[in-house]
This record gives structure tokens, sequence and C-alpha cells, in this order.
């Protein structure tokens, strides 16, 4: 399929205003062109930089009939924005990654059949919508307990899901969660995490950035760590696999693609079609980051080099970094900017709390383990624990 130029200066509309939002509006912005923003916060960081904010619901018709009028393309940095808005905005302005490879994604028990559709690794599932399916073990096999119980919209950040030991546990978690559509999943004994950012044009050139190894706390994102220190020919099927996922979505953009890794084998855990916390690496150790690559596949242009010139060591700063013994406080700035190789990023979000992405920092450098040791060291600045 031939790219479909849009060149500078067009207005590129983006659907969600955080953190992710922010960064594309910036590589936009050093590209040449204007971004409007659709969010319904007042004091988005996207918005707060973008040349026009529309603040209002992602599904406001009026919002969304300016936005497809004013915009050349658009794209999403969210991946819960109702597919039927990417629809909606899809017949009169072109809208990158499309609805149908968004629905996907949004959706936790298609995402698995999917999975399971195209041949991809996946892990044991079963779709659960009442009790009844709980109960029954044909439905929900023994062989998925201990697993985990996820709604099958909306979650992200550990949020909406809960280990469950037996069945008893499962019909206590999903009366908790609501009630809703579920998808059961097998807890797997995990070895690490590893995930791939990559980014699909719209000719089908891809260019996958190196494998990050991840690893959570509380189930949100603490470090990055590139190259991954698993398997060096894992890392590199993982990102055949996450190709081949890209290329049966049919997807344009920046996609990202979490997997475990479960007794040596390779097992996607889920992908977000938009860029994802653990490419934040990219700004500072690849000579194209992962929001430049979303720019250059929503406006047809080649996308850039994903190689990596840097060993680097990504950590999180959540809200709960600004707080001591109940009181809000500035974290010690000056001497984490002391450490050599580290750059400090903020989102300029107003208001910590508790588990909120604040903001982040990456440490690069030649060789890998002696970034990790510098990033060990800078956690110590901040009072964090060790990874």
């Amino acid at each position: 399929m031939k790219n479909s130029f849009i060149p500078a200066p067009a207005v590129l509309g983006m659907l969600g205003g955080g953190q992710l939002g922010r960064y594309f509006v910036m590589a936009a912005h050093e590209l040449g062109y204007q971004v409007w923003v659709l969010d319904p916060d007042t004091d988005s960081p996207a918005g707060r930089i973008a040349d026009r904010h529309l603040c209002a619901d992602y599904d406001d018709s009026a919002a969304l009939a300016e936005l497809a009028k004013g915009c050349a393309a658009v794209t999403t940095e969210f991946e819960n924005v109702p597919a039927e808005t990417l629809a909606i905005l899809a017949e009169s302005v072109p809208v990158h990654p499309s609805a149908a490879a968004v629905s996907v994604c949004q959706d936790r028990i298609a995402e698995k059949t999917f999975l399971k559709t195209h041949g991809l690794p996946h892990g044991p599932f079963t779709e659960i919508t009442s009790l009844e399916d709980l109960r029954d073990p044909h439905k929900a096999p023994a062989h998925l307990f201990p697993g985990i119980l996820k709604a099958a919209r909306l979650g992200y950040d550990g949020k909406g899901q809960a280990v469950v030991e037996d069945r008893a546990a499962a019909e206590a978690a999903w009366l908790e969660l609501g009630s809703v559509r579920c998808i059961l999943e097998a807890k797997l004994p995990l070895d690490y995490e590893i995930s791939v950012v990559l980014a699909r044009g719209q000719d089908g050139q891809v260019r996958a950035f190196p494998s990050a190894e991840n690893r959570h706390r509380n189930g949100i994102l603490d470090v990055s760590i590139v190259p991954a220190w698993g398997s060096a020919c894992l890392a590199d099927t993982a990102c055949e696999v996450a190709e081949k996922l890209a290329g049966c979505l049919g997807y344009v953009g920046t996609l990202g693609v979490e997997f475990f890794v479960s007794r040596g084998q390779l097992v996607v855990n889920e992908m977000a079609p938009r860029p994802h916390n653990s490419g934040h690496y990219t700004i500072d150790a690849c000579g194209t980051n992962q929001f430049e690559q979303q720019v250059r596949a929503l406006c047809g242009l080649p996308l850039g080099d994903a190689r990596a010139h840097s060993a680097a060591v990504m950590v999180n700063l959540l809200g709960d970094l600004w707080f001591e013994n109940g009181q809000e406080r500035e974290p010690d700035w000056q001497s984490l900017l002391a450490v050599p190789g580290l750059s400090l990023h903020l989102y300029g979000k107003q208001s910590p709390r508790a588990g909120r992405k604040m903001g982040h920092f990456t440490i690069i450098g030649a060789d890998s383990k002696q970034v990790y040791e510098h990033a060990l060291k800078a956690r110590v600045i901040l009072g964090l624990p060790d990874a």
C-alpha cells in the first residue's frame, strides 16, 4: 500500500492528553507539524503544549466534527478511547491506528482470541460472563487455577484484575470486579518479562526497537533495561512475533507488545496500540524515538533508524516520591542530575498522588551493567527501593 504523505505544517489530531500525547506533540513540533489535542481534562499535559486543546469527551459529536474538519490525520495515545470514535473520524479523515486494530487491543478477550486465531504464542484462557461459568469445570477447567481474573475492558497498570488461587476465590473476585465480562488466564511461572516497541508504516515497513527487560512493582512498570539481559535469541524472536502481530492487525503507528518468558518460552501478555512506557528509553538511547516514529507513520514519512546507540535503564517516577511521612516534598533533583549519563523527564502534572506516573529518568552508557549500577545509585538518592 502506498504511503499517504502529509507535509508539514499540517494539523495533526491527538486523542488523549497524557504524557504519551505530550511527547507526540513535542515530536510533531520538531518535524514542523501543528497538533490539536482532544481530552476532557482541562489541565492535561499534552493539551497545555498543543497548538489547540479541545476540552471535551471522546464521544462529543461537536468536538469530533471540529477535529475531523481541522486535522489532516488523527491518532491516539490511549487505548481506551472508544473504537467508535476512531471509526467516526475515519469517515472523513485518515486515522491510524485503525478502529479495528484498537478494538482488538482494548478488549482482553478479543486480544487473546486474536492471538489464538493467528497462531501467536499465548497462555491458556477462557471467557467468564457469569458465576455459572466459573463453577463449570468445562468452561473454567482446573488447569486455569491458580489464575488471574481480569476485567475484559478498561484495566491498566495492574488495575481491574485479581490473582485467584481456586474457584471460590475467582467467584469472590468476579463479584468484586463488578460482575463484568472477564477473562480467566492461567498464572504462568515467570522467568522475566520483556517488551518490544515497534513502528509500522502505511506501506508495511517495520522498525522494531531493541527489546527491553521489564520489572514491575504493584502492577506498575518500575524499571526497563535495554538491551534485555535475557537470551538474545528470545529477544530476536520477540521482535519477529511482534512484527507478525502488527502485520496481522494491519497496524499503522507505534505499537507496544508485552511478553512473559515462562520456562524459557515466549508468551504474549498484551499489546498496546500506542507508544509504550517501556519505550521511553528511546528518547535518549535511539536516533529516532518511539514518538517521532508515531508521527512519521501517521504522516506517511519513512520510518527512522530504531537502533540503540547506547545501553539504557529507564526508571519510572510515581507520585509516591513526592511524599514523606505524609508530607508533600520536592524530590532531590539536584543530586539526581549529578549522576553520570542521566536524563530527567517530568511530565508537567500538577498533582502528585500515589501510583500516578509523574515522570521518569533514563541513564545511558556503553556498558549495560555499569548503567544499571548508576541507576541503582540514582534510586538511593531519591529514596526508591531496590529494583
